[in-house]
């Protein structure tokens, strides 16, 4: 068993903070370069061959992606025949932060991160397929890096493949496994819903949708973007990242000149 308080190699582990269906996350200490780092290991300790493939395709994709919002691996290895996965530590999740209230700048400002992290990874042909606030890390700078590329799938055409992925962001054509760049602009627009509305939308997703009469009055330029990014239809959808956010940067532009003009009546 991996416990708090053990060492693996130049690694102190101090505490868990997540565990999942095949891993555990611990915050540990890396006494050679003296950081504090998020260390990834299997749970017990030990992979069956098929977990095995799935941690490796973590570390190939996340090798493979160098951008500021995507989470940067710092290294990957086998140590006492366990195999672990290094990442900068963070200050928690999305999760974590959608506890408490936001401001609007606060929440358009990580949804354009969110969605550039997104853009650059079906730019390299790679679907993240589990898109979700516990995935997204948010950093002291005010930065948000995606994360957990276990699931991610090498192309941005439509998949075959497994349901894999979390209930409550997962697309309708993922959760009957046919997941495509159209599936992670789904996910990501149900994040960005709850971010602006205060409210998760659920199946069978239907208008209007719970808080849409708090987005109307807050970010009514945000609207349209969100009803086309969560479509049913995964062709009405916007393309990819890319083009998702396009049209995000010009919703947030009208969004916050409306915010500003805003400011300015109350003076």
């Amino acid at each position: 068993m991996i416990r708090v308080g053990q060492r693996l190699g130049k690694y102190r582990l101090k505490r868990r903070l997540a565990r999942g269906g095949f891993a555990d996350v611990f915050e540990a200490y890396d006494t050679l370069e003296r950081v504090r780092v998020a260390l990834k290991v299997p749970l017990g300790g030990k992979l069956d061959a098929a977990l095995q493939t799935d941690f490796e395709r973590e570390i190939q994709v996340s090798a493979k992606l160098d951008h500021p919002n995507i989470l940067t691996l710092k290294n990957a290895d086998v140590i006492d025949g366990c195999l672990t996965i290094a990442y900068p530590m963070g200050e928690g999740s999305l999760d974590d932060r959608l506890s408490y209230r936001m401001s609007t700048p606060k929440a358009l400002d990580l949804a354009e991160q969110l969605i550039a992290a997104l853009a650059y990874a079906h730019e390299h042909r790679v679907i993240h397929c589990d898109v979700k606030p516990d995935n997204l890390i948010l950093f002291p700078d005010g930065g948000l890096r995606l994360g957990d590329f276990g699931l991610a799938k090498h192309s941005v055409r439509t998949l075959q493949a497994s349901s894999s992925g979390t209930p409550g962001y997962m697309a309708p054509e993922q959760a009957m496994g046919r997941p495509s760049a159209r599936s992670d602009v789904f996910s990501a627009g149900l994040i960005i819903y709850r971010m602006l509305a205060g409210k998760l939308p659920e199946w069978p997703y239907k208008w209007p949708m719970p808080g849409l009469d708090r987005l109307r009055r807050s970010v009514p330029d945000v609207v349209p973007f969100l009803q086309r990014a969560l479509k049913l239809e995964a062709r009405s959808r916007f393309r990819d990242g890319a083009h998702m956010l396009e049209a995000f940067r010009e919703a947030k532009r009208l969004t916050l000149r409306r915010l500003e003009r805003r400011k300015h009546k109350r003076r």
